[in-house]
């Protein structure tokens, strides 16, 4: 708070707010708010001679100066460091910000991406949040008499709230995507991929949360439906955001509480795969029923690797092209 108080910069003040925040986000959070204010602080800076290519700026920001001070390395590159000297000097002083046309250069930023074209309905929303809360900060501390946003008459786009009935797959195309799953490549990764695919499709897990999964968490009858309680969640982000320098770091449940745990009922079907993946591949020694080949979390990228290709098999060429099941 004092770091804030004394801020007279955006920079700066978003600099102290970057450290405020920190102790107390996920992984995932930190890594929208830099990536939002990544967005919005080039925009509030002064006409100075020697303004930085965008996206070094940009990668300046991301890599290094959006962490708190005890997380930033210390051999930053020249050319980062160059950028970071000239947008110190060039950053906007904070009362600037109680001037509705300043807070427009912010908002008229973030509804573009860096190649200049527009920015999804959703991105926009998600990093108008952050600035919003950055000068809400601003307010609480009495930098600023009341929240800027609110003067502009900006509406951000509208994001979609239904579900686009193209990605859905129907029952008789998710049982050919499973079964192409195990056909992927011929090797055992991929058969492994097949019961971690079938939990997101049977029992509506996420990704994050399936990946997660050990055999205490499943209730696995021979006969009858079965059960799994959901009460963790390893989501995949940059090492630079994690306190553990674990790709997958384990969180709560997603908009529950840390200690919250879910039931997800599941059908014979998904009983049966489960009980045959754990016969077949057996549990690590603290039950994960999914692992890579060296025996840690599987990665996103392996496991989306194999989906492209499932869906190749599985898939019309019409239908690959299409948006259908194109993420798990």
């Amino acid at each position: 708070m004092l770091k804030a108080k004394e801020a007279r910069t955006v920079y700066a003040f978003v600099s102290a707010y970057v450290g405020m925040k920190w102790p107390h986000a996920a992984a995932k959070t930190r890594d929208s708010i830099s990536d939002a204010l990544a967005t919005v602080l080039p925009a509030l800076t002064k006409e100075r001679p020697g303004r930085p290519d965008a996206e070094i700026l940009r990668t300046a920001l991301r890599k290094y100066a959006l962490l708190p001070e005890a997380r930033r390395r210390p051999n930053v590159p020249l050319e980062s460091k160059q950028a970071l000297r000239w947008l110190e000097g060039a950053s906007l002083d904070l009362t600037d910000l109680n001037e509705p046309k300043t807070v427009r250069l912010a908002l008229d930023a973030l509804a573009l991406r860096l190649d200049g074209k527009a920015a999804s309905a959703s991105r926009i929303r998600r990093k108008r949040a952050v600035l919003h809360a950055v000068l809400e900060y601003a307010v609480e501390l009495k930098e600023l008499p009341a929240n800027p946003v609110h003067k502009v008459k900006w509406k951000p786009p509208k994001t979609t709230e239904t579900v686009d009935p193209r990605v859905v797959m129907n029952p008789r195309q998710a049982e050919a995507l499973l079964a192409a799953v195990a056909s992927v490549g011929g090797r055992g990764r991929e058969r492994r991929l097949q019961a971690m695919f079938a939990c997101m499709y049977y029992a509506a897990l996420r990704p994050g949360e399936t990946v997660a999964l050990r055999q205490q968490d499943c209730q696995l009858p021979a006969t009858r439906w079965g059960r799994i309680l959901v009460d963790v969640s390893r989501p995949e982000v940059n090492l630079r955001w994690t306190d553990t320098g674990d790709a997958h770091e384990e969180r709560g449940l997603k908009h529950r509480g840390r200690d919250d745990v879910r039931p997800a009922p599941i059908p014979p079907k998904l009983v049966r795969i489960l009980r045959q993946h754990i016969e077949e591949f057996g549990v690590a020694e603290d039950g994960l029923l999914f692992r890579s080949e060296r025996d840690g979390v599987v990665a996103s990228t392996a496991y989306t690797e194999v989906w492209q290709e499932a869906r190749k098999l599985a898939l019309t060429p019409t239908q690959f092209a299409s948006p259908l099941a194109r993420r798990p």
